[in-house]
């Protein structure tokens, strides 16, 4: 019986069909917390038992120190004007080991941890794009860390010294126009053949595009399909995806024309080749790495996608907190600080607040890859999400700057981060497939406890494993559709917790999320199958509640982790109760679009009872005015919360004078109470507040002292609220007759008082 029914799904491709790239991607990397979540019954002891690390001493010292320093050396707005990164700041990367973190010691690398590179690259990224990448390419995928796991022992010797010292500037060649997502179907040819002089060779011809470091790079790997009609390696006539390195100045090989991205300027740009002729040792692996290339890129990235795209999103939601709390209280509006008014204030709580939740997803994710676990669906939430969330969270900040947001020139703080937003979103997957195709397509199939297992079975006619994988899938079901009933009657009281407090009920409420998610699950897999590919509406909303669970785990173990510190419970709650108002959200889309019978059910009796008990709702105001209060008083828990942010002391730099304001304005807080309180008993008349400190001083009611204060408050008060101001000439530029050039001076701030 269960032979015929195994032959049936076969024939009627009820079960997913998968391609051999396709399985070298499902077999790629390790299962995490995504399997807990799939199995409906997550152990959350276990989850709060893995690592969240701290950075090792040296590379906080090294973030301290060289990265300090190279962030002190930028100037953003000149780097965006002129396009180009300084020879000094360029010298200073490469004398500095920052293009060597994923290298060995033993060649001459830094070897710093997987967190501590994601720190240095969020904190540099974060602050300047273009020298950021110009860190990222060399540390994430690439010649570096392909030839650090597949490279044979000559070419470990030959490239990692080089590439560790920034002799060798690399860029990886994938995308085509016609592969971007779809990364299999290059185009990129390498024929093998036998040269004149009797070595076998390679000649490659592709066209690339979107590659970043391109223009500049003098060592480039290409991703091709190798073909070798004659078998000279032995390997057949189709050898597949292979990983070739090419080097600057070889024959047909053509780079250094430029895109031009959106937002920070960065170098990047195509690779052409025509006729390129190279040996094979320049295949990573040499031959064991001859179509091996597509496996070797799976690999990687299955942990990798934790590390570059969602350090610089990170970062840059950690550096929005990092100024829009501040912001929101220097700034005044009808006698009071902005932050103080509901509307402002609403923005800046969901700030602190989801920023404090990526930022436990970042560690959380990157210490499980230092140890040693390499989870594709958990990396590739983590890039999709946190480049989305960043992308919100800078326009809600752009939004609190209002005109100091959208006014450009070098005082503007966030315009930068905002115009470059989109490039995370769209690069290294675009962010719209990764979350319809990726997250669920290969979650499902991979982080099941059974569907892989079924699927194997069926492909290999082993009756006996799919009759043993099929029942067990059935009891799963069964049972995680008691569970269900259980966990939905007693809002998750049945699941327990691994914690008592107040975060107690996050724990149930995520375990009856999990259940519902695994039924859920189940219910497309039995009843959509293979079709599921083509339903990427529906799957993305089930990627939605998968990665919100995810990222509510990162908040839940930062707070467990950081010592369970009352001050931030505010952002605990704030962050996991968003969480769960999507989960419900994309609980409620796939009970909509379900379709079919079952989705008649789900979308009428199902809609009801899941809105009549829901999983979460959003914050209420009183939570937003909490988690607002945490980024908008200077002081410890600001320093923690925007650690390894860049924050300038430099007065010249509009960062450096608003948190001198920040800081002031805080300091001199009592006293203006004062002030006020003298204004309500009519004892000073009404108005600003800081423009009566004279007044209230020679009626005693402060000291001289603290009317200076309040002075010099509200003078950085002013100063860190202007914008840039052009004249004609800067604006339009101008042509100087001696130097057949355009002018472009050097912009000065018009300040509105005397310092």
């Amino acid at each position: 019986m269960f032979a015929m029914l195994m032959n049936w799904m076969k024939a009627n491709k009820i079960l997913p069909q998968i391609s051999d790239t396709e399985r070298q991607a499902l077999e790629a990397g390790s299962i995490w917390i995504d399997g807990e979540l799939f199995s409906g019954h997550p152990d959350f002891t276990r989850i709060l038992a893995e690592n969240y690390n701290k950075l090792p001493p040296e590379e906080q010292a090294f973030i301290d120190g060289p990265v300090e320093e190279l962030c002190r050396m930028i100037d953003r707005f000149e780097i965006g004007r002129t396009k180009r990164i300084p020879d000094d700041i360029l010298a200073f990367v490469k004398r500095t080991g920052m293009m060597s973190f994923l290298i060995p010691k033993q060649y001459g690398g830094k070897q710093f941890s997987i967190l501590g590179i994601s720190t240095i690259l969020a904190k540099i990224s974060a602050y300047n794009a273009t020298v950021g990448t110009f860190v990222v390419i060399p540390n994430s995928l690439g010649a570096a860390e392909l030839i650090k796991h597949y490279g044979t022992d000559a070419q470990k010797t030959a490239y990692l010294p080089k590439l560790a010292t920034g002799e060798y500037v690399p860029c990886f060649g994938l995308t085509e126009p016609t592969a971007g997502s779809d990364a299999a179907s290059i185009k990129a040819d390498g024929l093998v053949f036998k040269d004149v002089d009797g070595e076998t060779k390679i000649k490659l011809n592709f066209r690339k595009r979107y590659i970043t470091l391109a223009p500049i790079a003098n060592l480039c790997t290409i991703a091709c399909k190798l073909h070798d009609p004659q078998n000279l390696l032995g390997k057949g006539e189709d050898v597949g995806i292979t990983c070739v390195l090419v080097h600057e100045g070889t024959p047909g090989f053509t780079h250094g024309d430029h895109h031009d991205p959106i937002g920070d300027p960065f170098y990047n740009g195509p690779l052409i080749g025509k006729d390129v002729v190279v040996p094979v040792k320049n295949i990573i692996g040499e031959l064991d790495g001859a179509g091996q290339g597509w496996r070797m890129l799976m690999e990687q990235l299955a942990g990798g996608r934790m590390v570059s795209l969602p350090a610089g999103a990170i970062g840059g939601a950690k550096a929005v907190a990092a100024v829009t709390g501040p912001y929101s209280m220097v700034r005044q509006q009808f006698g009071i600080a902005i932050g103080r008014m509901e509307g402002v204030e609403d923005k800046v709580g969901k700030i602190a607040a989801l920023s404090y939740m990526l930022e436990g997803a970042r560690v959380f994710g990157c210490s499980a890859v230092d140890s040693g676990q390499q989870p594709p669906v958990v990396s590739a939430i983590m890039k999709a999400y946190s480049t989305a969330l960043s992308q919100e969270l800078v326009i809600d900040g752009m939004d609190v700057f209002s005109g100091a947001g959208v006014m450009q020139g070098p005082n503007n703080i966030l315009g930068a981060g905002y115009k470059s937003a989109p490039v995370a979103v769209t690069v290294e997957g675009a962010n719209i497939l990764t979350r319809t195709l990726m997250i669920f397509g290969q979650g499902a199939t991979r982080c099941h406890p059974y569907a892989l297992k079924v699927v194997n079975a069926v492909e290999q006619d082993d009756a006996s494993a799919f009759r043993n994988n099929l029942l067990g899938w059935i009891g799963h079901f069964i049972v995680n559709n008691f569970r269900a009933v259980g966990r939905y009657l007693t809002r998750g009281l049945t699941a327990g917790s691994p914690v008592s407090g107040p975060t107690a009920t996050y724990y149930r409420r995520l375990a009856w999320s999990a259940t519902r998610f695994a039924v859920l699950t189940d219910l497309a897999m039995f009843t959509i199958g293979g079709k599921l590919k083509v339903r990427g509406k529906l799957t993305g909303r089930y990627a939605d509640a998968l990665a919100w669970q995810v990222l509510a785990i990162g908040a839940l173990r930062r707070y467990e982790a950081e010592g369970r510190r009352e001050e931030d419970l505010p952002l605990v709650h704030y962050s996991v109760q968003f969480a769960l108002a999507k989960i419900q959200d994309a609980f409620e889309g796939i009970y909509a679009n379900f379709g079919g019978a079952l989705g008649a059910y789900l979308s009428t009796v199902g809609m009801l009872l899941l809105r009549l008990n829901p999983i979460g709702a959003l914050p209420n105001d009183a939570l937003s005015h909490q988690s607002a209060l945490a980024i908008q008083r200077p002081g410890e828990q600001f320093d923690r919360l925007t650690q390894d942010v860049f924050k300038p002391v430099d007065e010249s730099l509009a960062a450096g004078r608003l948190l001198k304001a920040f800081a002031l304005i805080s300091k001199a807080e009592p006293v203006i109470a004062k002030i006020h309180a003298a204004q309500k008993d009519k004892a000073l008349p009404r108005g600003i507040p800081e423009e009566q400190a004279q007044a209230a001083a020679n009626q005693g009611l402060i000291t001289a002292d603290e009317a200076a204060l309040v002075r010099k408050a509200y003078a950085a008060r002013l100063e860190a609220i202007e914008v840039d101001v052009f004249t004609p000439e800067q604006y339009f530029g101008v042509i100087d007759s001696q130097t057949d050039g355009v002018v472009h001076g050097a912009v000065e701030l018009k300040r509105a008082v005397n310092a």
